[in-house]
């Protein structure tokens, strides 16, 4: 039986098989809908019940457990009702780490799979590291642009340089609320929910060349588009302003640099003798990554940039799944399990009774 493979987000949790050159078999929303039934008790997954109140849970915020119940409901659901485990027969698991995970939530995960989904064997390893190792390389540096993060983490010889990575609390959140102020100057009559933002700002968000082009685009023309429920909207700059604002946070009304200059900054802290190794590695990811013209965009910066080395993004290999960015972590994390689990580097049920749930420390790194 493979190994499963786990990365959970904070938008969506993907997790299959460790078969790397596939897409992982499960992409699904993290957050949950908690339904309570007639008589009082509630159910996470049975939709056919009447409901009174839904209550929704968001397991994971800004990549981070937060909700260890809602977060069991969830993969009890993935692997057992969606990739077909089957209870009393589980077999070894495989998790993607946020960069700065505290100890505390690894130690959780480990104890929450050992004690309630008796798994056979357990493995663990940061996303950054997974991230590279999806197209190729156990060096380089990783720009993962998430739904409530950004991670910047430098990574030499597969162990990622902690002391100059950085995490900044913004992502796809921020630049759908920012989605949804721009568009109600444009449009105030509208009533629009977050769902259809987010949907919108899927469909029409996209990056623009330079600085010169956006501001180009004050003038640029409106498009219109027929909500679900009959209203017309029109869009127009609202679209360039959430790439942009990656690349000049002063948009959101933020005192940072843009992205490439952020990603410049962090290696230039690491060691000089390996600053060539780390910015021409570089990985995009996170589903953000993947909006029109980001990458062309992001290229373009790098070469402006004042750096004597510049970043030079990493093609992923022609054989690996369309779309890798976006799940690059669970495919690095897939080609991981076809080592550790065999090789016997992981967790055991033998090594955790020994020990507890501090073994993850030890073993996972």
């Amino acid at each position: 039986m493979e190994a499963l493979v786990v990365d959970a987000g904070s938008k969506l949790l993907k997790a299959g098989a460790a078969i790397p050159d596939q897409a992982p078999a499960m992409i699904i929303p993290s957050q949950m809908k908690r339904m309570v039934e007639e008589d009082g008790s509630s159910s996470a997954d049975n939709p056919t019940t009447t409901v009174f109140e839904d209550v929704t849970l968001d397991p994971i915020e800004r990549g981070l457990v937060r909700d260890w119940d809602a977060m069991e409901d969830l993969l009890r659901y993935v692997v057992y009702t969606g990739l077909g485990w089957e209870e009393g027969n589980e077999g070894n698991i495989l998790f993607t780490d946020p960069l700065c995970t505290p100890k505390a939530i690894r130690e959780q995960l480990v104890q929450l799979m050992f004690e309630t989904f008796n798994v056979s064997g357990f493995y663990a390893s940061e996303q950054a590291v997974l991230s590279l190792y999806a197209v190729g390389r156990i060096s380089g540096c990783t720009v993962d642009i998430g739904h409530g993060k950004i991670d910047i983490a430098p990574v030499l010889e597969g162990a990622v340089q902690h002391i100059a990575s950085k995490r900044f609390e913004l992502g796809g959140t921020e630049l759908t609320k920012l989605f949804a102020q721009e568009l109600g100057k444009s449009n105030p009559t509208m009533t629009l929910n977050m769902p259809d933002i987010e949907k919108l700002k899927e469909q029409y968000a996209n990056c623009v060349e330079d600085e010169i082009a956006y501001a180009k685009t004050q003038s640029c023309e409106m498009e219109q588009h027929t909500l679900p429920d009959g209203q017309v909207i029109s869009i127009g700059r609202e679209r360039y302003s959430v790439g942009e604002a990656l690349f000049q946070p002063s948009i959101l009304g933020l005192e940072e640099h843009g992205i490439v200059e952020q990603l410049v900054r962090i290696i230039s802290t690491v060691s000089s003798e390996n600053h060539r190794q780390l910015l021409e590695n570089t990985v995009l990811c996170g589903g953000t990554t993947s909006m029109t013209g980001f990458e062309s965009r992001f290229q373009k910066e790098a070469n402006l940039c004042s750096s004597a080395i510049r970043p030079t993004l990493v093609k992923p290999p022609e054989y690996m799944p369309e779309n890798l960015g976006m799940y690059s972590a669970w495919v690095g994390g897939a080609i991981l399990a076809k080592v550790v689990f065999p090789q016997n580097q992981h967790v055991t049920k033998a090594d955790y009774d020994e020990t507890g749930p501090s073994v993850v420390h030890r073993k996972c790194f």
